[in-house]
């Protein structure tokens, strides 16, 4: 009788956690899918800026075709984080050169009047600013995601699961915004007995 009693003990233990480690597997898989998603969307908003980047190249080059340079950088940048696709981690370090560009592009831009009047230069950097947003928000999303993913896998009993069956930490998406609301301008008065 005593057997009895142990074998039922075992196999309702085993039974127990198998339907554990079931579970925990499924909402891994479910996770990692969430993660998957959440960054096919974050891809998604990193095109769209891509695709209004050579609209503001051309119509910066109309008016500041000296600035070479600058434009120059800010089309090689695009093409490296363009073409980077993997690791969010590593496609980070690209985005974040490809913001650098573009604020160099911005800071220039500031320097020619009638180019901050423009309406074609207007309406693509108000585009470029709302695709910040979408793009923060769907980073944000995400790193969210992620975190909740890497929870799991550092937590007990859950870590064991992801052990055995190879799910491992994933990388957080972190960039820079490349427009923000642009600070006042400094003015700095000199009075005419000043020497220069």
């Amino acid at each position: 009788m005593e057997a009895v009693i142990v074998v039922a003990v075992v196999a309702g233990a085993a039974f127990v956690a198998a339907l554990i480690t079931v579970i925990t597997y499924n909402r891994f898989v479910r996770q990692r899918q969430y993660i998957g998603n959440s960054w096919a969307n974050v891809e998604s908003e990193l095109q769209r800026r891509y695709d209004l980047v050579p609209n503001l190249v051309e119509t910066v080059k109309g008016y500041a075709a000296h600035e070479r340079d600058t434009l120059e950088a800010v089309i090689r940048a695009r093409s490296v984080a363009a073409a980077d696709h993997g690791d969010p981690g590593h496609q980070a370090a690209s985005e974040n050169m490809f913001v650098d560009a573009l604020k160099n592009l911005f800071a220039v831009s500031e320097a020619y009047p009638d180019l901050e009047a423009n309406r074609g230069f207007l309406d693509l950097q108000s585009q470029l600013v709302s695709t910040e947003d979408r793009i923060q928000a769907a980073r944000r999303f995400y790193n969210n995601n992620v975190r909740a993913y890497n929870e799991r896998v550092q937590s007990v009993p859950s870590n064991l699961v992801a052990r055995v069956f190879g799910f491992t930490e994933r990388s957080y998406f972190d960039i820079e915004q490349a427009v923000r609301t642009a600070p006042a301008p400094e003015v700095a008065f000199r009075r005419d007995d000043e020497a220069v």
